[in-house]
């Protein structure tokens, strides 16, 4: 059809009223008009070679908009007018990808690209080895699936695994075709991976307008990015300045493919915008050449970048090379130095965190680093303030650690009388309880019970991977702190609806909603809530050894700190520091309003069966009578291993309902295949 297509080339843009019109030639139109505003798209966005003016695109593109107000039948879910955006949804759902979005690991000097080199040169042996550079992007990493060259789903990377499904926000980012261009090599199910992030220029725009409506600025390019693409109602997406790069294909079957280069040229004929600055390096020379020459043209550059990425260019050599368990052999970043500006320190203040440890942090005369205008910055500790011996008054060089958290590098060494030396409180500044020392940091030992330490606990309790009260986030937390409502965990339990009605943003059916959230979250297993409790040193993976061990919460609570030792996986910092939480009389009594508002851990079984010993399982799809995480939690439990990929060393993958392209990959790997049925028998529950 492009051979007829008047739209294409100097198009004529003197239309005949949308009403005049009689539907048949009206869907011709509109074929036509979608097919040439996908063509322009493609040049414009990936090819960078308009081919018509702005002006002009604009007028096909409001004709196709009239034409499907006027025709409502016209109307189609891949039409470029959907970019507009889509009524808002109540929440985000969570979508499994089709491959693990892995990580990278990081290099931040030369010796550890060398190393990265000598690996993969080792395991190369005599054939050449030619790398891709790309530059590492600062923006949100997004899975992209179509189907049949159509736009299926989106969702963000998330832990890897699962994802939030952000669908219609992406259909409203203008580089993303909702529709692939016609290609003999297009499977027909096609996971591709991209980053979307803002550009500099956007960014200030957007900014700007924050400002002037006396809303608060976004602190960088990324966080504006990550924030916008996670909104509920993808109207408020359509008409920011979002862009996106694509980057890898998320399957092993494109047949033959050998290398990334060309996966990179395929994904460009699709119509999928790729980086400009993608190169061949065939020598470590080559790479090092790349970095500089990206490290020089930093700031100019139309977005943020913070690095490099090197991939290995040949495919069948990056399967000999396999993957860790959350990043690949085959590649890495190699990140650039931060940013280092020169600023003043006016005042060093104690903050106290959500675990308790006293944080020194240096108050900054403003000062732009990166783009990010940084007024204090973390001293981490007292060893490090006398380490680098700054001062209130002094001169400081200050960077954005990962070009993200402000850090005082050093002291400026200048000529002139200096201030007195910092020295950290004996007492707690935010609730007076004497401190303790605990390696290189100081502590309140006041749990629960300190106000500084209440929003980030509180915040921690309910998150997902704890007690999972949902919309009880950081925001909401603070108003019912800061409006006195709720002083400890026990309080959120106490809490009516009426009085979440008076918080900003919430009305009676998300108050109502609120409260049934925070109700619902009383029998929660035993390792969650040891979790949600926030003990120091007592992450997830912790929690579940000390439940398995116990059973229950009271024997826990009256173990002592030998006992505690002895347990696999315990040393003597862990010990010490959970025995001394339920030492602590104000966290005994707050438990003890736990449990009297009806908060009953469920007892753990302990790990006496041991029928999974050894054993690695995969879930894909959905459980009917367990979540995910109560899966892979009872697999650990029996003595099984519960990974989120198929590898050579699966033995079962268990599959619900529909479910992803690991079933496909455990076929053809002979892994056994278990429904939800077959794997209860392999459990021994039926």
């Amino acid at each position: 059809m492009a051979e007829q297509n008047p739209y294409l080339q100097s198009p004529d843009t003197d239309f005949t009223p949308a009403a005049r019109m009689k539907e048949e030639e009206a869907a011709r139109q509109a074929e036509l008009l979608r097919e040439a505003i996908e063509h322009h798209n493609f040049r414009y966005y990936v090819k960078n070679d308009p081919v018509i003016s702005d002006h002009a695109f604009d007028l096909l593109f409001r004709r196709l908009q009239e034409l499907e107000e006027t025709f409502p039948g016209l109307r189609s879910d891949t039409s470029p007018t959907r970019k507009v955006g889509a009524p808002p949804v109540d929440e985000l759902k969570k979508v499994e990808h089709t491959a693990p979005l892995l990580s990278l690991s990081s290099a931040l000097d030369r010796s550890e690209v060398e190393n990265f080199d000598r690996f993969v040169r080792r395991q190369a042996g005599d054939a050449a080895v030619t790398y891709v550079v790309e530059p590492k992007m600062d923006g949100l990493s997004v899975e992209v699936v179509y189907r049949g060259g159509v736009f299926q789903w989106g969702a963000t990377r998330g832990d890897g695994t699962t994802g939030e499904d952000i669908s219609e926000n992406l259909k409203t980012v203008r580089p993303l075709p909702l529709r692939l261009r016609e290609h003999p090599r297009l499977p027909e199910l096609v996971a591709v991976r991209g980053e979307v992030l803002m550009p500099r220029e956007g960014f200030q725009r957007l900014n700007r307008t924050r400002v002037e409506r006396g809303e608060s600025p976004f602190a960088n390019p990324r966080n504006a990015a990550a924030g916008i693409v996670r909104q509920l109602d993808s109207r408020n997406v359509a008409n920011k300045p979002l862009d996106i790069f694509f980057y890898d294909v998320l399957s092993d079957r494109l047949e033959g493919l050998s290398s990334h280069w060309e996966v990179l040229g395929l994904l460009e004929e699709w119509g999928l915008k790729t980086n400009p600055y993608n190169r061949k390096a065939r020598s470590l020379e080559e790479v090092y050449r790349y970095h500089q020459e990206l490290e020089r043209q930093r700031e100019e550059f139309p977005y943020e970048i913070d690095g490099v990425v090197i991939k290995l260019d040949d495919l069948q050599l990056r399967s000999r090379l396999g993957t860790r368990q959350r990043s690949p052999r085959w590649a890495m970043a190699w990140k650039f130095p931060p940013k280092k500006e020169v600023t003043t320190i006016r005042d060093i203040v104690v903050s106290v965190g959500r675990t308790g440890i006293l944080t020194p942090v240096a108050l900054l005369d403003p000062v732009e680093v990166g783009g990010v205008t940084v007024s204090r910055a973390t001293l981490h500790n007292e060893d490090e303030v006398k380490r680098k011996d700054v001062r209130v008054g002094d001169r400081v060089r200050v960077i954005r650690a990962g070009d993200v958290i402000p850090e005082v590098l050093e002291r400026v060494e200048e000529k002139r009388q200096r201030g007195r030396a910092f020295a950290m409180p004996g007492n707690c500044p935010a609730c007076g309880t004497p401190v303790t020392r605990e390696g290189a940091y100081v502590v309140c030992p006041a749990g629960l019970s300190c106000p500084a330490q209440r929003i980030g606990r509180i915040t921690h309790y309910a998150s997902r991977e704890a007690m999972d009260i949902e919309t009880l986030g950081e925001k909401n937390v603070r108003q019912l702190v800061e409006r006195g409502l709720v002083e400890n965990l026990a309080d959120l339990y106490r809490l009516r609806p009426e009085q979440i009605e008076e918080l900003e943003g919430f009305a009676e059916k998300a108050a109502g909603k609120l409260y049934r959230a925070v109700q619902g979250a009383k029998d929660p297993p035993l390792d969650r809530f040891l979790y949600a409790l926030g003990i120091r040193h007592v992450g997830e993976h912790v929690a579940r050894v000390l439940a398995r061990h116990f059973g229950s919460m009271a024997r826990l609570q009256e173990a002592g700190e030998d006992e505690l030792r002895e347990i696999d996986e315990i040393g003597p910092e862990i010990a010490r520091s959970v025995h001394g939480f339920f030492r602590e009389e104000r966290n005994r009594r707050i438990l003890e309003e736990l449990q009297q508002q009806g908060v009953r851990p469920r007892e753990a079984a302990g790990a006496q069966s041991r029928l999974l010993e050894g054993k690695t399982v995969v879930f894909t799809g959905d459980l009917e009578n367990y979540t995910r995480d109560q899966a892979r939690e009872l697999v650990e439990r029996l003595g099984g291993r519960a990974t989120s990929s198929v590898s050579g060393n699966t033995d079962y993958l268990v599959a619900g309902r529909s479910p992803g392209s690991k079933l496909d990959r455990a076929r053809e790997r002979g892994v056994q295949v278990l429904d939800e049925e077959g794997f209860e028998r392999l459990i021994g529950k039926t």
